[in-house]
């Protein structure tokens, strides 16, 4: 009867649904509490790939039910095409998902106005997916939406088309073309198609759960540095991608979260605009991003690659209340002489653990450590005490510099590549 969460630490891309998949079976119900179809949660099983946007990454578990909580926004074309996927693949969608009937639907002109907007901004553009979510948000706080549950009323369309019309009125404060036809329909052939769904009272729907003994699992997506409050602002999501976010985005008491699991690359990537202080503008950063296959799941666009930030990290993990770690992706530096860390920022005249205010008006020179390099195929090792030396003095160091454990550590893209130690084999 508990509540475990599970989310990013870095710039999103950590991992995560890789991770999700692993423990799914240890959980009865996996629950998406915040973000939208700009999520790239990847899943390798048996050299098959599976790239989830807004279902969360359980959905291939038989036994596992699916919630996409009220913190999540919802692109009804995008989630179809993803059902239509999974189905094509004879994944029973419909058995396995629930839908909040508080998540917010992105209309057209919510994609619209996030390209226009983004458009305008030129040389100082945040790096948008043009996906439509920072606009649904907008309006979701301006208690301006439209929700999943007023697919079911009788005035729905009327509903649509002034908020449509709001829409168009701030757009022409743009010089931004467009043409909503074919989008609206194909967006309003989704609409009846979503309407097979199992909505839900999902605060009702998983409260009862939890008092019947069933375990949760609430799956994060994006990452803290990107969270709306704590990440680089402004060069952030749209929605608050730490811990707490998961009461707010599922309905479910801070009294119910048992573990907070954070995912962590073996180094750091970022894709889009904003600041990285770890970032290799060189040949070594180009190594990491064509070994480490960086490019986006969603958008495609290739990664920024650095080493690894602890100060961020030991920041994500304050917020965060993290109780353990997933570290992923060590054996893209399997070929590396020498791995580097960053320990610490200079700036102000000052060196430090701690992140300045605005990270974006701050030049911050990082401190590294040097590690020796491991030399060797991790991929094909299965448990802990199998590592090389050098990989395992690196990971005590982590530990102890961030002072949380590091329970698992992934060295592949499939499921099996997996190593989990024993004290936390099964966490549920």
């Amino acid at each position: 009867m508990h509540v475990d969460i599970l989310l990013g630490l870095q710039w999103g891309d950590e991992g995560k649904g890789k991770i999700v998949d692993f423990l799914a079976d240890s959980y009865d119900i996996i629950a998406r509490f915040q973000g939208g179809p700009n999520a790239g949660h990847t899943l390798i099983i048996n050299g098959e790939k599976t790239v989830l946007h807004t279902i969360p990454s359980g959905i291939l578990k038989d036994a596992v039910t699916n919630v996409i909580g009220n913190g999540v926004v919802i692109d009804p074309s995008t989630l179809l095409k993803e059902i239509s996927f999974l189905e094509a693949k004879g994944v029973e969608v419909l058995k396995r998902l629930y839908v909040s009937k508080k998540a917010h639907l992105i209309l057209p002109t919510h994609k619209v106005l996030d390209a226009a907007s983004e458009n305008s901004k030129g040389a100082g553009k945040i790096g948008s997916t043009l996906r439509g979510i920072g606009p649904t948000y907008m309006d979701k706080t301006g208690r301006n939406g439209l929700r999943i549950g007023d697919i079911l009323r009788p005035d729905f369309k009327e509903v649509y088309e002034r908020i449509k019309e709001k829409h168009i009125h701030l757009l022409r404060q743009y010089d931004f073309a467009y043409d909503l036809k074919e989008a609206e329909e194909q967006w309003f052939a989704s609409i009846e198609e979503l309407r097979k769904l199992n909505f839900i009272d999902s605060e009702y729907f998983l409260n009862e759960r939890l008092k019947s003994g069933k375990n949760i699992l609430a799956e994060g997506a994006q990452g803290t540095m990107l969270d709306i409050d704590f990440g680089t602002y402004p060069y952030v999501t749209s929605s608050n991608t730490v811990s707490s976010a998961a009461c707010n985005g599922l309905g479910i008491a801070p009294t119910k979260i048992r573990e907070v699991i954070g995912i962590a690359k073996a180094y750091c990537t970022r894709v889009g605009s904003g600041p990285f202080p770890t970032e290799l503008l060189d040949a070594t950063g180009e190594q990491i991003r064509a070994v480490g296959k960086e490019f986006g799941a969603t958008t495609g666009r290739p990664r920024r690659c650095g080493w690894i930030d602890l100060p961020a990290l030991k920041y994500a993990i304050m917020v965060n209340g993290v109780t353990q770690i997933a570290l992923t992706k060590a054996d893209v530096l399997n070929d590396f002489d020498t791995i580097e860390a960053c320990t610490a920022y200079s700036y102000d005249g000052i060196t430090t653990e701690n992140l300045p205010y605005d990270l974006c008006a701050t030049e911050v020179k990082p401190v590294f450590q040097q590690f020796p390099g491991w030399k060797s195929d991790v991929s094909v090792l299965r448990n802990f005490d199998e590592l090389p030396t050098q990989l395992t003095s690196y990971l005590g160091f982590l530990e102890e510099n961030l002072s949380t454990p590091i329970s698992m550590l992934s060295t592949g893209p499939e499921r099996s590549q997996l190593m989990v130690k024993r004290a936390y084999q099964t966490i549920a």
